[in-house]
C-alpha cells in the first residue's frame, strides 16, 4: 500500500482520492472516513460510493475500487460543542471571532493521527488530506504550520516516515474544479459529494459557508473556461 486518503465524502477529499489513485493505482490506495457526530453525517454514505466511483473513472475499469474503513468517534461530542455537531445551533460567526462556530476543535489533529496509525499498519507512507490554507475559514488545523508540526509529531510518535500530502494547501476551489474536470470526475464531484454543512448533497443548501465557498469557486472556474475559449 502506498497512500491513505482521509475521505470525508466532500469535494476536497474526493479530489484527493482521485489524485492518489491516478498516481498509484486503486490497489495501492486506501481511504478512511471518520464519523464524529457531525450533522452532515450523510457524507459517510457518499464516501462509500466514492471509493467505487472514482477509481472506476480514473482507471477506466468498472471493478476498480480502494480499500475503505469507517471509524466511529462517538466520544467527540462529549469533549467539545459546535454548530457542526449540534443541529440546534445556527451556523454563523460571532462578531470579532477568528473562526465560525463550525470549527471542531482539534479535528484534523485527531484524524491525521488515527489515519497515520492505519497507514503504518498497511505499510503506506503517504497520507492525503484536502485541507486548504488559501480558502479555509479560519480553522487553525488547516494551516501549513499545523500540518508540518503534525507530520513531525506523528513521525516521532510512530517512529515511521509518514508524509502528509496536502494538494490544495495553497489552492482555490476554482483550481479544484478545474482539476476535477481534468481527472474526469467533474460530474461525480458536482452531484455525488456532500460539502454542505446541512448535509444536502451536490450543490447543497447554498447558504452555509461551505456551500458559498464551493459555489464561488465553481463560478470562478466556469468564468475562466469561457475566457479561454
Amino acid at each position: 500500500m502506498k497512500a491513505v486518503v482521509v475521505l470525508s465524502g466532500g469535494q476536497d477529499s474526493a479530489t484527493c482520492l482521485a489524485l492518489a489513485v491516478r498516481r498509484y493505482g486503486a490497489d495501492e490506495v486506501a481511504a478512511v472516513t471518520f464519523e464524529y457526530g457531525q450533522r452532515h453525517a450523510l457524507e459517510t454514505r457518499f464516501a462509500r460510493r466514492l471509493v467505487r466511483r472514482i477509481p472506476a473513472i480514473v482507471e477506466g475499469r468498472p471493478d476498480a475500487r480502494v480499500q475503505h474503513k469507517v471509524v466511529k468517534l462517538g466520544f467527540y461530542g462529549s469533549l467539545t460543542t459546535n454548530a457542526l455537531m449540534d443541529p440546534s445551533v445556527k451556523i454563523g460567526r460571532k462578531p470579532g471571532a477568528k473562526c465560525p462556530n463550525t470549527v471542531v476543535e482539534g479535528r484534523n489533529a485527531v484524524f491525521l493521527t488515527l489515519a497515520a496509525v492505519w497507514a503504518k499498519t498497511l505499510g503506506a507512507t503517504e497520507l492525503y488530506t484536502g485541507v486548504s490554507e488559501a480558502d479555509y475559514s479560519g480553522y487553525p488545523d488547516c494551516r501549513g504550520v499545523f500540518i508540518r508540526a503534525q507530520q513531525k509529531a506523528i513521525r516521532l510518535a510512530l517512529d515511521y516516515p509518514i508524509r502528509i500530502v496536502t494538494p490544495f494547501a495553497h489552492r482555490s476551489k476554482a483550481y479544484e474544479w478545474a482539476l476535477a474536470a481534468k481527472l474526469g470526475i467533474l460530474d461525480v464531484v458536482r452531484k455525488e459529494t456532500v460539502t454542505c454543512y446541512n448535509g444536502i448533497p451536490g450543490d447543497g443548501c447554498g447558504e452555509c459557508p461551505a456551500c458559498r465557498l464551493r459555489a464561488r469557486g465553481y463560478g470562478e472556474w466556469m468564468s475562466s473556461t469561457k475566457t479561454t475559449r
